[in-house]
């Protein structure tokens, strides 16, 4: 199943997609948090069968399935093999001597960098003008999660979400740490929507692929992940409550504009679209 948050005719409404039509569950502003408290009921599987009325795609506006998460982006850096070493390599990398990590590396992002499909990156409040992309498979916790072993770890996902971990390298570096760079107000793009595990299906069978203007930057399979999924939940799970709604974003792989000599920063005009199996494409222009 794939569950949609979107604006119809100037109301916020969500609901479940079906190939080219979406079935509305809930409207009114209330919508704007109907996935969220559906993912936190454990009611979204019933979703299917609640639709009031069908509504074409193309007549609608996707925002983020969650346009508003109650805590903040659970994210993993340097997780791919590749993208760590060209990183590192870049002289922004304030990790340490390793260019592979030996544990996961973890930061988070705001709720408020939370922006939908077709929703402008503010690269104007980067003072330093050094904006750049990272297409991620973001995972949705559906159960509350503490202390959870790798092997029962899928048990507690809701669902899959493409997403884009837009940074500001100079900002990052800058600060030490990853927070600030990575946290401005747009520079979260998620969407177009929401997949159940059992629309996803294996996930190590997916691939990631980012282009910039038409462009091919990352390419790249979620088996290459050096931490996968379930040691990712097991990790943070260790000695913190995840909640249904919180969202981890997984790390992203080479090919980011920083690696290339000199850097390839995005800038006001160009359009960033990430693509994942299944998830649909992720596409933003730049402001």
């Amino acid at each position: 199943m794939k569950s949609v948050t979107f604006e119809s005719e100037g109301r916020v409404a969500a609901g479940v997609l079906d190939g080219a039509t979406i079935g509305v569950v809930e409207e009114g502003e209330t919508a704007r948090d109907a996935v969220h408290r559906a993912v936190a009921d454990g009611a979204i599987a019933s979703w299917p069968g609640r639709a009031s009325r069908s509504i074409p795609l193309a007549e609608v506006r996707l925002l983020a399935p969650i346009p508003e998460p109650r805590g903040v982006i659970w994210c993993v850096g340097k997780n791919y093999r590749a993208h760590a070493k060209e990183f590192h390599g870049s002289g922004f990398d304030s990790t340490g001597k390793e260019a592979v990590p030996e544990v996961p590396i973890v930061f988070t992002k705001p709720p408020t960098s939370v922006v939908g499909p077709g929703e402008t990156i503010r690269a104007s409040l980067d003072p330093t003008g050094t904006v750049d992309y990272e297409g991620e498979l973001g995972v949705v916790i559906g159960r509350r999660a503490f202390g959870v072993p790798a092997s029962e770890a899928l048990d507690h996902v809701a669902g899959y979400v493409t997403m884009n971990d837009v940074t500001s390298r100079e900002l990052q570096r800058r600060h030490g740490q990853w927070v600030i760079g990575k946290g401005l107000d747009s520079f979260c793009p998620m969407g177009p929507w929401l997949a159940t595990p059992d629309e996803v299906g294996d996930l190590s069978a997916l691939r990631l692929e980012t282009h910039v203007n038409g462009e091919l930057r990352q390419a790249a399979s979620v088996a290459d992940l050096i931490f996968d999924v379930p040691t990712l939940i097991e990790t943070l799970s260790a000695t913190m409550t995840l909640r249904p709604g919180d969202i981890i974003a997984t790390g992203t792989p080479e090919g980011v504009g920083i690696g290339f000599d000199p850097p390839r920063y995005l800038a006001p005009g160009d359009v960033v679209s990430v693509a994942i199996t299944g998830l649909g494409t992720l596409e933003n222009p730049i402001g």
